[in-house]
């Protein structure tokens, strides 16, 4: 779990030496972020190809070392280009590892046992990274260069003992007999999956809307104090961890896993609404209005991550797992990378307005994940 422990420092302190220690600015901190969120859609696809050739293990150990290296890049970086060049290096690793990851479940477990594990893998990493958030505390507590300095070296050091204890892993097994009388199906040209696969990158884009516009709104639209914010992204951490395993259990089926989607696009729907009318009553009243909203939007991310686990594993040929992996892990890149721009065009630009135009698509793409399920069985 080193890997998210460097994850965890890596968020806290990442913005700040951008800014104070590399002397970048703003703006070309989020356009550079944003070209390498577009770097990511490519890897993400890339990485699911390489892992049927060359291996899911050794994709994911040659990811992890290689952002390791790129994390340690960005302590030489003093430039727009450089940092461009790196962040697109590190990005693109980052998704790539989750490519390979998910391949490895995919190959090693079946049924609903692989959602389970990916499920309680993401309550252990979600803990481990807070962790690494208390850690860098103490980087931004000291405030000075050589701090933020050493705390992103940290981050390069974990993932390099990360990437050492993969190497000590055994390659998976196939969970299933490969069936080697039949050519394997491409995930390319399989129209149920890529439907999915669109629909879940529109649900993605929920975490955008919560790491970026539920801070924005907070700030720009609310009386709330600034400290909601922190107290709101708790909210959500807490539930998730609690709740993860349970929703996955819940979809362990195709037909569970369209019923989890569809519930949460309701859900998040709801979430929408009362963010939109956070902006009413005196703060006490708002701030209960906004942790309502999160605690829908929490419940939303269990159900529709359980159940796009349940989709991706269920709906993809097993001996070609690497592909079709690859395609999942796409559409989840494409929606974080456009979660930003969405979100501040509709919701933070046009207030309640904004917010319904979100609501109306969270809703449409979860009955669509339902009807799509229903279809296909």
């Amino acid at each position: 779990m080193s890997a998210a422990l460097s994850r965890g420092v890596f968020f806290s302190v990442s913005a700040l030496f951008f800014t104070r220690v590399a002397g970048l600015t703003p703006t070309t901190v989020g356009l550079g972020l944003t070209i390498a969120g577009a770097v990511a859609v490519a890897a993400s696809l890339g990485a699911g190809y390489l892992a049927a050739i060359a291996g899911a293990r050794r994709v994911l150990l040659a990811a992890t070392a290689g952002q390791a290296v790129a994390l340690l890049a960005y302590l030489t970086v003093s430039s727009p280009v450089a940092f461009v060049a790196v962040a697109c290096a590190a990005v693109g690793q980052q998704a790539m590892q989750r490519t390979a990851l998910n391949t490895m479940i995919a190959q090693s477990f079946t049924g609903p046992e692989r959602v389970e594990v990916r499920a309680r893998l993401r309550v252990v990493m979600n803990c481990f990274i807070g962790l690494g958030t208390g850690l860098a505390a103490i980087a931004l507590a000291v405030g000075t260069r050589p701090a933020y300095m050493l705390a992103m070296a940290s981050t390069a050091a974990l993932l390099f003992v990360s990437a050492l204890s993969l190497r000590r892993l055994a390659p998976p097994g196939p969970a299933t007999p490969l069936r080697a009388e039949r050519a394997r199906r491409s995930p390319l040209r399989d129209r149920t999956y890529l439907a999915a696969t669109a629909l879940n990158a529109v649900m993605t884009m929920q975490f955008g809307m919560l790491t970026v516009g539920v801070p924005l709104w907070v700030a720009g639209w609310t009386t709330a104090p600034a400290v909601t914010v922190a107290a709101l992204l708790a909210v959500n951490t807490v539930m998730v961890s609690l709740l993860q395993v349970w929703a996955a259990r819940r979809a362990h089926d195709l037909p569970a896993a369209g019923r989890s989607v569809a519930r949460a696009g309701a859900l998040l729907a709801a979430g929408c609404g009362l963010y939109s009318a956070g902006t009413s009553g005196g703060v006490a009243v708002v701030v209960a209005v906004l942790a309502l909203a999160t605690v829908a939007h929490s419940l939303a991310e269990v159900l529709s991550e359980a159940g796009s686990w349940t989709l991706a594993f269920e709906l993809a040929d097993p001996d070609n797992a690497g592909a079709y992996q690859g395609v999942s892990q796409t559409g989840a890149a494409l929606g974080s990378m456009l979660a930003p721009l969405v979100v501040t065009a509709t919701a933070i630009n046009h207030g309640r307005g904004g917010w319904a135009v979100l609501a109306a698509l969270f809703l449409a793409a979860g009955l669509s994940t339902l009807a799509l399920v229903r279809r296909h069985s």
